[in-house]
């Protein structure tokens, strides 16, 4: 098939790189304008435009496609097939969607129509819950609402991290959109519309929401430093310090009466920390301008016996 493909971060990166594999023609790329990174503040293509400029498929990237009608002109006349979006971060308008033959396609990382919006990946596993997967969704004006091609879930492994889970389902959406292609081509692959009843919304993370609260159960706050692994890392007040939590566990130890946030023991095992519910183990830290330490190197350097953290 014609294909328009529309993506910007790492996450976007494995699905084009499968539509390339299998010869589709890439009638071209749409991708976000560069933008400044790094410490020089620079102009950085996104990874989905390095991608296809080593491949040599036309890059588009205008500022929005809401309020650009020859942007829209320009898409409707590339005369495709199909559009597939991963991740692109601009909203599509009606014109858009209705601009390729078989409308829009867009590979989301939840199993929808739960978690619907910005952050699934991170909401599912602040939320405890057991299953992820991607699904392959027809797009249309309301967000994340349209019917489903196909689905693939997978088992969340207890100590999976949003890092983690972002690797997997960006390998897996990549593989369902390949699987859900032929069918959708030539008519034989219907979508189930989704159950608005059972939606659930993944809001945008936030650096607010990385701030730990010890009065939470331990078993919430380990989920948090997993959720927020790697941005925007969970992270507590040490002193006047900001400190960093890479990793942590629910302590296998009985609660103390301690306030939340008290250090209640800490050794190469983890620092004990004392929550709403249960003690928390904190094995992986950081502090301002250090890099990350497990916690037996950690306290080489310093005792946090009866800290508050927080």
């Amino acid at each position: 098939m014609r294909i328009i493909f529309a993506g910007t971060p790492e996450f976007a990166v494995p699905g084009l790189a499968a539509l390339i594999g299998a010869g589709h023609d890439l009638a071209a790329v749409y991708t976000q304008p560069d933008r400044p990174a790094g410490r020089g503040r620079l102009l950085q293509a996104s990874p989905v435009k390095q991608l296809a400029m080593a491949h040599g498929i036309a890059v588009r990237q205008p500022e929005s496609l809401k309020r650009d009608r020859a942007a829209v002109a320009a898409l409707r006349d590339l005369g495709a097939d199909l559009m597939v979006v991963i991740a692109y971060g601009l909203l599509l308008p009606t014109a858009v969607l209705r601009a390729p033959r078989l409308g829009c396609l867009n590979v989301h990382a939840s199993l929808l129509p739960r978690w619907r919006g910005a952050a699934p990946i991170q909401r599912a596993l602040l939320a405890g819950d057991t299953h992820s997967g991607v699904c392959i969704m027809g797009m249309e004006a309301g967000l994340d609402t349209g019917p489903v091609y196909h689905r693939i879930s997978i088992p969340l492994a207890p100590r999976e991290t949003g890092g983690g889970l972002h690797d997997k389902l960006a390998a897996l959406g990549a593989r369902a959109l390949l699987e859900a292609l032929p069918g959708i081509g030539d008519g034989a692959l219907a979508a189930a519309p989704q159950d608005p009843a059972l939606a659930t919304y993944a809001h945008k993370l936030s650096k607010e929401e990385s701030t730990i609260d010890w009065t939470q159960a331990a078993a919430a706050i380990e989920r948090q430093v997993r959720a927020f692994d790697p941005w925007p890392v969970a992270q507590t007040r040490l002193h006047d310090q900001t400190l960093r939590i890479w990793s942590a566990q629910v302590a296998a130890a009985p609660t103390t009466g301690s306030a939340p946030g008290t250090v209640v023991g800490a050794d190469r095992t983890g620092i004990r920390v004392a929550t709403g519910a249960g003690l928390l183990a904190i094995t992986r830290l950081q502090l301002p301008g250090k890099r990350p330490l497990d916690a037996a190197d950690f306290l080489n350097a310093r005792a946090l016996q009866d800290v508050c953290l927080g």
